[in-house]
């Protein structure tokens, strides 16, 4: 039973995947047209689909509204029952149905037809009356499906999905859609402060460990207590960064020496600390402290001591 069950999984993801292939046969000229006519669109683009279709013409929307081209969902069947409302005289319309020979396509084309708009189908087969009533086909065709009774819509809604992606792929890089657009269209998540969060807007000023190099080890300790960030920063009269004293730091002072009364933070400090500027990206902190296996970097601005981000802090916000 294990292994048949194993076995039809597998034999699921080859049919799709063999599916996917052959799509880049049937990139042609009217792929090429459509997405000329998306890129140039004054109006948005309209996606509309029954069933399965319907479900997928929602993802494709949502991938054409993070990657800047503006786009609504339409359902064909409520459509005909009002919201064919939705179209205005500058929109494009992507239909997606598998036969494309559904009684609410056949009822919905004439309509969208009559009012002027351009339609764009992604259809698998080219002989139906959506591909022959459209002005553009994008071919999502398949063989069959991976439903061993061949009825179950899945090879051909991944078929219809990857062309959506590929028109959006294509818009994306005719727009030169950048890491900063697509950051401004997902500020929420850890996607979106990836790119826009930087480390001024996590790290305190006011909350910022520091010692002079002659501080004793008492007011050391006290500071890194206070400040709760298990470092402090060893600055110079005009605020640069001469070191850094960690727990570690402390440790191995301990037990180096029998007394340490005397001792400064200039005898205890590593010098040459990990830095970061308080403009950079958040992230970019991170992976510092990742590749240099450290929980906390000094912040400078203008190479001066400004403040100290810890690993806890880029976790709090859930940048990774």
């Amino acid at each position: 039973m294990t292994n048949s069950i194993k076995q039809l999984a597998i034999q699921t993801i080859k049919t799709e995947a063999e599916a996917i292939g052959k799509l880049a046969l049937y990139i042609d000229d009217d792929f090429e047209k459509s997405v000329l006519l998306l890129y140039n669109i004054k109006g948005r683009v309209i996606v509309t689909g029954i069933g399965k279709s319907a479900i997928i013409a929602n993802k494709i929307v949502a991938t054409l509204n993070s990657t800047g081209t503006p786009a609504i969902f339409m359902h064909a069947a409520d459509a005909i029952h009002g919201d064919l409302g939705i179209i205005q005289p500058d929109d494009v319309i992507v239909c997606l149905s598998k036969s494309g020979n559904t009684p609410e396509i056949k009822v919905l084309v004439p309509l969208i037809r009559n009012l002027g708009n351009k339609i764009i189908a992604v259809v698998s087969n080219t002989a139906s009356y959506l591909a022959q009533k459209s002005d553009y086909v994008l071919k999502a065709t398949v063989d069959k499906e991976a439903c061993p009774n061949n009825l179950a819509p899945t090879s051909s809604t991944t078929a219809q999905l990857v062309i959506g992606d590929a028109l959006a792929v294509c818009l994306l890089k005719l727009r030169g859609f950048s890491p900063e657009d697509f950051a401004r269209v997902h500020p929420g998540g850890s996607l979106g402060k990836k790119l826009y969060m930087r480390v001024s807007d996590i790290f305190s000023e006011i909350n910022a460990p520091k010692v002079n190099l002659e501080d004793k080890i008492r007011t050391i300790i006290l500071e890194m207590t206070s400040k709760r960030l298990g470092a402090t920063a060893v600055i110079t009269e005009n605020g640069m960064v001469a070191g850094i004293i960690t727990d570690g730091d402390l440790r191995r002072m301990l037990q180096k020496n029998d007394s340490v009364e005397n001792l400064t933070a200039k005898d205890i400090m590593s010098v040459n600390p990990k830095t970061i500027d308080k403009n950079e990206m958040a992230i970019h902190a991170y992976n510092k402290m990742e590749s240099h296996k450290i929980t906390q970097l000094i912040v400078t601005e203008k190479d001066k001591y400004v403040g100290m981000i810890h690993l806890h802090d880029i976790l709090k916000e859930g940048l990774v």
